[in-house]
């Protein structure tokens, strides 16, 4: 609590900085670039010992925020002068200060990209004020424009991918990749629009490039010989077959395992084209360490067991979901690489408990080896 005189008003409590560079700061002007670009600038003091900067020769021109009566000389920031001082940015700031316009649409923009990337794919945004610029930022899919498949064609397809030559393993392994990039604190991510085949997802060491191409070339081959042979508008989109794949090869898995499973599949998913994604901006999508294939990308101070729980909270997963996923996932061998850590069955690839029997058995003594896992 600031108890200096009224704690308000020219008694707030501050950083020690106080700069201002507008005459008029309840309008929107060009003024920050005039005056950046319009006075040398000398290193000062404010009044508590900060040091900030101020306008050479310049009259007082900039209203006191708390007295009417007065006015100041402009003053700004080492950051500000950076804008101009650093070559890079000075372009970028000469272009603004020439052109109002420009720097007004571009603020706009940068304002309405900072206050709803949160918000998802653009296919989330609701009412008469969406933009109708598709910016691609916001992750853009393809609106769906043919048929979907039925329960016939899903079940004629799963039996096309079973006989394809690929491991449940692999497919499995294929849809994790694809849908584990969903991230529930912004809606990013995921299976839809199937940018696991694309930069620079395709190229990220957890998902095995090399697998993953090999996978990706027969599941393309197959939508394409059942698009062809569709005589209407019926059509299914790769992002649709990888994660219909995935669920056909659980199903077979489990009954591998003598058990028989149904795995639901809704499809509706569309395909996003490489223009449509930002690469850069899906750089920081790409897993640090995913729990659930065993995968770090480096060795990290923080816990392996806080970094599944982290991963777990962003695909909004509960606990029971990420403890089965996990043990599902290991007896089936979507491990990174092949690896065996965690791999607690004999047969590896079909869906058992054999993880937890393994995990729980009061015979087996449990240790730490440096290094491992």
């Amino acid at each position: 609590h600031n108890k200096f005189g009224t704690g308000k008003g020219g008694d707030t409590i501050t950083s020690g900085l106080e700069v201002t560079w507008t005459s008029k700061p309840t309008q929107w002007t060009n003024e920050f670039f005039d005056h950046l670009f319009g006075f040398e600038w000398e290193l000062t003091q404010s009044p508590a010992g900060a040091h900030q900067w101020t306008a050479k020769g310049a009259d007082a021109t900039i209203p006191h925020a708390h007295d009417a009566s007065k006015k100041l000389v402009p003053t700004m920031l080492t950051s500000d002068l950076a804008l101009r001082m650093d070559p890079a940015y000075e372009a970028i700031s000469r272009r603004f200060h020439q052109n109002p316009d420009q720097f007004a649409d571009a603020f706009a923009r940068a304002w309405f990209k900072l206050t709803h990337r949160d918000m998802g794919p653009r296919v989330r945004y609701l009412g008469p004020e969406v933009p109708a610029e598709v910016l691609v930022w916001q992750d853009p899919i393809p609106a769906v424009d043919h048929a979907l498949v039925d329960a016939q064609d899903v079940a004629a397809l799963s039996k096309k991918v079973l006989a394809s030559g690929l491991t449940p393993s692999q497919l499995i392994a294929t849809a994790w990749a694809s849908a584990s990039t969903y991230r529930g604190s912004d809606m990013r991510g995921g299976a839809n629009g199937a940018r696991i085949r694309l930069a620079p997802q395709k190229d990220w060491a957890v998902n095995e490039p090399a697998q993953l191409a090999q996978v990706l070339s027969v599941l393309e081959g197959i939508q394409a010989e059942f698009n062809a042979a569709q005589t209407g508008a019926k059509k299914i989109s790769l992002a649709d077959l990888i994660v219909l794949a995935g669920g056909a090869a659980v199903e077979q898995a489990a009954r591998d395992g003598g058990r028989d499973v149904k795995v639901p599949f809704t499809p509706g998913r569309a395909d996003a084209s490489q223009e449509q994604t930002d690469v850069h901006s899906f750089v920081p999508l790409e897993p640090a360490a995913d729990g659930f294939r065993n995968y770090t990308k480096a060795r990290f101070a923080v816990p392996a067991e806080a970094l599944l729980i982290d991963k777990a909270q962003l695909l909004t997963l509960t606990a029971p979901e990420m403890t089965v996923l996990v043990g599902g996932l290991r007896v089936l061998g979507a491990n990174t690489a092949q690896s065996q850590h965690g791999v607690f069955t004999q047969k590896p690839g079909t869906l058992s408990n054999d993880f937890f029997v393994n995990l729980l058995d009061m015979g087996t003594e449990w240790k730490s080896v440096d290094g491992a896992g």
